[in-house]
């Protein structure tokens, strides 16, 4: 699985003009699920979500995590973070795990993230045309990715 972490003052996501799923300090996190991706890798994401250490402690240094700092959770799926660029001028998504596979490791991610933190967590809809808005903080952005665990 491949995570796009952005730490956020705020973010949501609309669908259809509607917002269903908002917070404000935390971090974004679109995710992306490979054909080879199973249970394992959806709760090994969930658990380096909550323990990167991307927030500034009070030298305002990157020493404290998600629950440290107190701050939400805003998943969002995003099959194209798993293209492969590498040739020609079109991407190609054969590693891109099938929709019902997607859908079904997104959705035990999220579970994974709300049973270790139940405070805020929220999630964009599989499968939907979503409009994401975000004030990225620093900025900062960091790439995980979890595979063969």
């Amino acid at each position: 699985m491949i995570a796009l972490l952005q730490r956020v003052s705020e973010a949501r996501v609309d669908i259809a003009g509607e917002t269903v799923a908002a917070i404000e300090h935390g971090l974004l996190v679109l995710v992306g699920v490979e054909r080879e991706d199973g249970e394992a890798e959806s709760r090994r994401l969930a658990q380096r979500l909550l323990t990167y250490r991307i927030f500034p402690d009070g030298a305002g240094r990157m020493n404290l995590d998600i629950r440290q700092a107190g701050g939400a959770l805003l998943l969002v799926p995003q099959f194209t973070l798993t293209a492969d660029t590498g040739r020609g001028n079109r991407p190609s998504f054969s590693r891109a795990a099938e929709p019902a596979q997607g859908e079904t490791l997104f959705n035990a991610l999220a579970e994974a993230v709300e049973a270790l933190y139940p405070q805020q967590v929220v999630s964009g809809r599989f499968g939907a045309n979503m409009q994401v808005w975000l004030c990225n903080d620093g900025p900062v952005t960091f790439r995980l990715q979890v595979t063969g665990v």
